[in-house]
Protein backbone atom coordinates (compact mmCIF):
# COMPACT_ATOMS: atom_id res chain seq x y z
CA UNK A 1 0.00 0.00 0.00
CA UNK A 2 1.46 3.31 -1.07
CA UNK A 3 2.15 5.93 1.58
CA UNK A 4 0.56 9.29 0.95
CA UNK A 5 2.47 12.36 2.09
CA UNK A 6 0.40 15.43 2.79
CA UNK A 7 1.58 18.53 1.00
CA UNK A 8 2.26 21.49 3.31
CA UNK A 9 -0.52 24.06 3.42
CA UNK A 10 0.27 27.46 1.98
CA UNK A 11 -1.24 30.81 2.83
CA UNK A 12 -2.32 33.42 0.30
CA UNK A 13 1.31 34.50 -0.10
CA UNK A 14 2.45 30.97 -0.90
CA UNK A 15 4.21 30.63 2.46
CA UNK A 16 4.07 27.37 4.40
CA UNK A 17 1.70 27.29 7.37
CA UNK A 18 2.97 23.95 8.64
CA UNK A 19 4.41 25.73 11.67
CA UNK A 20 2.25 28.15 13.63
CA UNK A 21 3.83 31.58 14.14
CA UNK A 22 2.89 33.65 17.17
CA UNK A 23 2.84 37.38 17.58
CA UNK A 24 5.36 38.64 20.12
CA UNK A 25 6.13 41.97 21.75
CA UNK A 26 9.25 43.76 22.91
CA UNK A 27 9.07 42.21 26.37
CA UNK A 28 9.52 38.80 24.75
CA UNK A 29 12.81 40.00 23.28
CA UNK A 30 14.03 41.04 26.71
CA UNK A 31 12.94 37.71 28.14
CA UNK A 32 14.78 35.81 25.39
CA UNK A 33 17.96 37.73 26.16
CA UNK A 34 17.55 37.05 29.88
CA UNK A 35 17.13 33.32 29.25
CA UNK A 36 20.12 33.39 26.91
CA UNK A 37 22.21 34.96 29.65
CA UNK A 38 21.04 32.30 32.11
CA UNK A 39 22.07 29.57 29.67
CA UNK A 40 25.46 31.18 29.26
CA UNK A 41 25.98 31.38 33.03
CA UNK A 42 24.93 27.74 33.42
CA UNK A 43 27.22 26.45 30.67
CA UNK A 44 29.94 29.06 30.14
CA UNK A 45 32.79 26.69 29.32
CA UNK A 46 31.49 25.28 26.08
CA UNK A 47 29.93 28.60 25.07
CA UNK A 48 33.36 30.21 25.17
CA UNK A 49 35.00 27.18 23.52
CA UNK A 50 32.50 27.27 20.67
CA UNK A 51 32.90 31.00 20.08
CA UNK A 52 36.53 31.66 20.88
CA UNK A 53 37.23 31.38 17.15
CA UNK A 54 35.56 34.73 16.64
CA UNK A 55 37.90 36.92 18.72
CA UNK A 56 40.86 34.87 17.50
CA UNK A 57 39.74 35.33 13.93
CA UNK A 58 39.28 39.02 14.57
CA UNK A 59 42.88 39.35 15.72
CA UNK A 60 44.06 37.35 12.70
CA UNK A 61 42.09 39.63 10.39
CA UNK A 62 43.64 42.64 12.09
CA UNK A 63 47.13 41.23 11.44
CA UNK A 64 46.29 40.38 7.83
CA UNK A 65 45.01 43.88 7.27
CA UNK A 66 48.27 45.40 8.49
CA UNK A 67 50.44 42.97 6.59
CA UNK A 68 48.62 42.67 3.27
CA UNK A 69 47.06 46.13 2.74
CA UNK A 70 43.45 45.03 2.71
CA UNK A 71 42.58 47.50 5.42
CA UNK A 72 39.37 48.71 3.71
CA UNK A 73 37.89 45.22 4.13
CA UNK A 74 38.45 45.00 7.90
CA UNK A 75 35.08 46.50 8.82
CA UNK A 76 33.12 44.63 6.10
CA UNK A 77 34.71 41.35 7.22
CA UNK A 78 33.90 41.95 10.88
CA UNK A 79 30.36 43.14 10.13
CA UNK A 80 29.80 40.33 7.64
CA UNK A 81 30.25 37.64 10.26
CA UNK A 82 26.78 38.55 11.50
CA UNK A 83 25.48 37.05 8.25
CA UNK A 84 26.87 33.60 9.05
CA UNK A 85 26.45 33.86 12.83
CA UNK A 86 23.10 31.98 12.87
CA UNK A 87 24.78 28.95 11.30
CA UNK A 88 27.87 29.18 13.51
CA UNK A 89 25.63 29.12 16.59
CA UNK A 90 24.17 25.66 15.86
CA UNK A 91 25.99 24.14 18.82
CA UNK A 92 24.58 26.80 21.13
CA UNK A 93 21.02 26.01 20.01
CA UNK A 94 21.67 22.37 20.83
CA UNK A 95 22.94 23.23 24.29
CA UNK A 96 19.90 25.40 25.04
CA UNK A 97 17.60 22.67 23.71
CA UNK A 98 19.21 20.04 25.93
CA UNK A 99 19.10 22.28 29.00
CA UNK A 100 15.45 23.08 28.31
CA UNK A 101 14.65 19.36 28.16
CA UNK A 102 16.53 18.69 31.40
CA UNK A 103 19.22 16.67 29.60
CA UNK A 104 22.95 16.73 30.23
CA UNK A 105 24.62 19.82 28.78
CA UNK A 106 28.30 19.04 29.14
CA UNK A 107 31.24 20.51 27.27
CA UNK A 108 31.04 18.57 24.03
CA UNK A 109 27.31 17.83 23.91
CA UNK A 110 27.03 20.64 21.36
CA UNK A 111 28.64 18.26 18.87
CA UNK A 112 25.45 16.17 18.88
CA UNK A 113 24.05 18.71 16.45
CA UNK A 114 26.11 16.96 13.78
CA UNK A 115 23.83 13.95 14.15
CA UNK A 116 20.58 15.91 13.85
CA UNK A 117 18.24 14.43 11.21
CA UNK A 118 18.00 17.84 9.55
CA UNK A 119 21.71 18.64 9.64
CA UNK A 120 21.85 18.40 5.84
CA UNK A 121 19.15 21.07 5.58
CA UNK A 122 21.01 23.24 8.10
CA UNK A 123 24.16 22.86 6.03
CA UNK A 124 22.29 23.93 2.90
CA UNK A 125 21.09 27.13 4.54
CA UNK A 126 24.53 27.68 6.04
CA UNK A 127 26.05 27.55 2.55
CA UNK A 128 23.45 30.06 1.39
CA UNK A 129 24.48 32.44 4.18
CA UNK A 130 28.14 31.88 3.33
CA UNK A 131 27.43 32.83 -0.29
CA UNK A 132 25.61 35.92 0.98
CA UNK A 133 28.69 36.75 3.05
CA UNK A 134 30.93 36.44 0.00
CA UNK A 135 28.67 38.66 -2.08
CA UNK A 136 28.69 41.26 0.70
CA UNK A 137 32.51 41.32 0.81
CA UNK A 138 32.66 41.68 -2.98
CA UNK A 139 30.11 44.50 -2.85
CA UNK A 140 32.01 46.29 -0.08
CA UNK A 141 35.25 46.02 -2.06
CA UNK A 142 33.52 47.37 -5.17
CA UNK A 143 32.10 50.32 -3.23
CA UNK A 144 35.56 51.21 -1.88
CA UNK A 145 37.18 50.98 -5.31
CA UNK A 146 34.42 53.10 -6.84
CA UNK A 147 35.02 55.73 -4.16
CA UNK A 148 38.82 55.79 -3.75
CA UNK A 149 40.14 53.79 -6.66
CA UNK A 150 42.65 50.94 -6.43
CA UNK A 151 45.25 52.79 -4.33
CA UNK A 152 45.41 51.02 -0.93
CA UNK A 153 45.62 52.84 2.39
CA UNK A 154 49.19 52.80 3.65
CA UNK A 155 48.48 52.78 7.39
CA UNK A 156 45.56 52.76 9.80
CA UNK A 157 45.86 56.53 10.53
CA UNK A 158 45.96 57.20 6.79
CA UNK A 159 42.88 55.10 6.21
CA UNK A 160 41.00 56.70 9.13
CA UNK A 161 41.86 60.18 7.89
CA UNK A 162 40.76 59.32 4.36
CA UNK A 163 37.42 57.90 5.50
CA UNK A 164 36.50 60.30 8.30
CA UNK A 165 37.71 63.66 7.03
CA UNK A 166 36.87 63.66 3.31
CA UNK A 167 33.57 63.89 1.42
CA UNK A 168 34.46 60.66 -0.37
CA UNK A 169 34.98 58.96 2.97
CA UNK A 170 31.58 59.97 4.28
CA UNK A 171 30.03 58.86 1.01
CA UNK A 172 31.72 55.49 1.50
CA UNK A 173 30.32 55.24 5.04
CA UNK A 174 26.77 56.11 3.99
CA UNK A 175 26.65 53.89 0.92
CA UNK A 176 28.49 51.02 2.58
CA UNK A 177 26.27 51.04 5.67
CA UNK A 178 23.18 51.27 3.48
CA UNK A 179 24.18 48.28 1.37
CA UNK A 180 25.28 46.37 4.46
CA UNK A 181 21.91 47.06 6.04
CA UNK A 182 20.16 45.43 3.08
CA UNK A 183 22.35 42.32 3.40
CA UNK A 184 21.65 42.18 7.14
CA UNK A 185 17.90 42.45 6.57
CA UNK A 186 18.03 39.64 4.02
CA UNK A 187 19.97 37.40 6.42
CA UNK A 188 17.62 38.20 9.30
CA UNK A 189 14.52 37.42 7.25
CA UNK A 190 15.68 34.00 6.10
CA UNK A 191 17.41 32.85 9.30
CA UNK A 192 15.90 34.46 12.39
CA UNK A 193 14.21 31.19 13.47
CA UNK A 194 15.29 28.85 10.65
CA UNK A 195 18.15 26.97 12.29
CA UNK A 196 16.43 26.37 15.66
CA UNK A 197 13.34 25.20 13.75
CA UNK A 198 15.33 22.71 11.68
CA UNK A 199 17.04 21.42 14.82
CA UNK A 200 13.86 21.16 16.85
CA UNK A 201 11.25 20.09 14.29
CA UNK A 202 13.46 18.52 11.59
CA UNK A 203 12.08 20.93 9.00
CA UNK A 204 13.45 21.25 5.50
CA UNK A 205 15.48 24.32 4.59
CA UNK A 206 12.64 25.63 2.39
CA UNK A 207 10.01 25.26 5.12
CA UNK A 208 12.37 26.81 7.68
CA UNK A 209 12.99 29.83 5.46
CA UNK A 210 9.27 30.20 4.78
CA UNK A 211 8.51 30.08 8.48
CA UNK A 212 11.23 32.63 9.20
CA UNK A 213 9.74 34.95 6.57
CA UNK A 214 6.33 34.54 8.18
CA UNK A 215 7.80 35.33 11.58
CA UNK A 216 9.24 38.59 10.26
CA UNK A 217 6.02 39.44 8.42
CA UNK A 218 3.87 38.82 11.50
CA UNK A 219 6.25 40.66 13.88
CA UNK A 220 7.90 43.45 11.85
CA UNK A 221 8.52 45.81 14.77
CA UNK A 222 9.81 43.14 17.15
CA UNK A 223 12.10 41.65 14.51
CA UNK A 224 13.43 45.08 13.54
CA UNK A 225 14.23 45.78 17.19
CA UNK A 226 15.82 42.35 17.51
CA UNK A 227 18.07 43.11 14.55
CA UNK A 228 19.10 46.42 16.10
CA UNK A 229 19.81 44.74 19.45
CA UNK A 230 21.98 42.12 17.77
CA UNK A 231 23.88 44.76 15.80
CA UNK A 232 24.42 46.91 18.90
CA UNK A 233 25.63 44.01 21.04
CA UNK A 234 27.98 42.81 18.31
CA UNK A 235 29.40 46.30 17.95
CA UNK A 236 29.97 46.50 21.71
CA UNK A 237 31.45 43.00 21.76
CA UNK A 238 33.91 43.92 19.00
CA UNK A 239 35.65 46.34 21.34
CA UNK A 240 38.42 45.95 22.05
CA UNK A 241 39.83 43.68 19.32
CA UNK A 242 36.70 41.47 19.17
CA UNK A 243 37.42 39.89 22.57
CA UNK A 244 33.96 40.76 23.90
CA UNK A 245 32.42 38.53 21.23
CA UNK A 246 33.42 35.52 23.35
CA UNK A 247 30.55 36.54 25.66
CA UNK A 248 28.20 38.38 23.30
CA UNK A 249 28.02 35.63 20.66
CA UNK A 250 27.08 32.75 22.98
CA UNK A 251 24.50 34.90 24.78
CA UNK A 252 22.93 35.86 21.45
CA UNK A 253 23.07 32.25 20.27
CA UNK A 254 21.24 30.98 23.34
CA UNK A 255 18.81 33.91 23.17
CA UNK A 256 17.99 33.07 19.55
CA UNK A 257 16.84 29.63 20.66
CA UNK A 258 14.51 31.16 23.23
CA UNK A 259 13.27 33.72 20.69
CA UNK A 260 12.39 30.80 18.42
CA UNK A 261 10.44 29.21 21.28
CA UNK A 262 8.41 32.38 21.67
CA UNK A 263 7.77 32.88 17.95
CA UNK A 264 6.95 29.34 16.77
CA UNK A 265 4.19 27.29 18.39
CA UNK A 266 5.55 24.05 19.91
CA UNK A 267 4.82 20.74 18.23
CA UNK A 268 1.53 19.44 19.72
CA UNK A 269 2.71 15.86 19.15
CA UNK A 270 6.47 15.86 19.63
CA UNK A 271 8.24 12.66 18.57
CA UNK A 272 9.52 10.49 21.37
CA UNK A 273 13.27 10.35 21.64
CA UNK A 274 15.29 7.67 23.34
CA UNK A 275 16.99 9.11 26.43
CA UNK A 276 20.75 9.22 26.13
CA UNK A 277 22.64 7.50 28.94
CA UNK A 278 24.91 9.76 31.03
CA UNK A 279 28.46 9.74 29.77
CA UNK A 280 30.08 10.16 33.15
CA UNK A 281 33.50 11.55 33.90
CA UNK A 282 36.08 11.89 31.19
CA UNK A 283 39.78 11.59 31.78
CA UNK A 284 42.90 12.75 30.01
CA UNK A 285 43.46 9.21 28.76
CA UNK A 286 40.28 9.53 26.71
CA UNK A 287 41.75 12.35 24.60
CA UNK A 288 41.30 12.77 21.64
CA UNK A 289 38.40 10.29 21.64
CA UNK A 290 36.53 12.57 24.06
CA UNK A 291 36.25 15.13 21.27
CA UNK A 292 33.94 12.74 19.44
CA UNK A 293 31.59 11.41 22.13
CA UNK A 294 29.12 9.88 19.69
CA UNK A 295 31.83 7.39 18.57
CA UNK A 296 31.44 5.58 21.91
CA UNK A 297 27.65 5.38 21.78
CA UNK A 298 26.15 2.14 20.52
Amino acid sequence: MATVFARPKLDVFGVSTAFVVRKINLSDLGNALRLGWEDFKAIPTHAVVLCVIYPVLGLVLFRLVIGYSVLPLLFPLAAGFTLIGPFAALGLYELSRRRERGEEAAAWDAMHVLRAPSFGAMLELGILLLVLFGVWIAAADAIYIATFGHAPAATIPDFATRVLTTPEGWSLIIVGCGVGFLFAVAALCVSVVSFPLMLDRHATAIDAIRTSLRAVRENPVAMAVWGLVVAALLAIGSLPFFVGLAVVLPVLGHATWHLYRKVVEPDPNPPEEQPRPPIGHRYAADFPASLFPWSRER
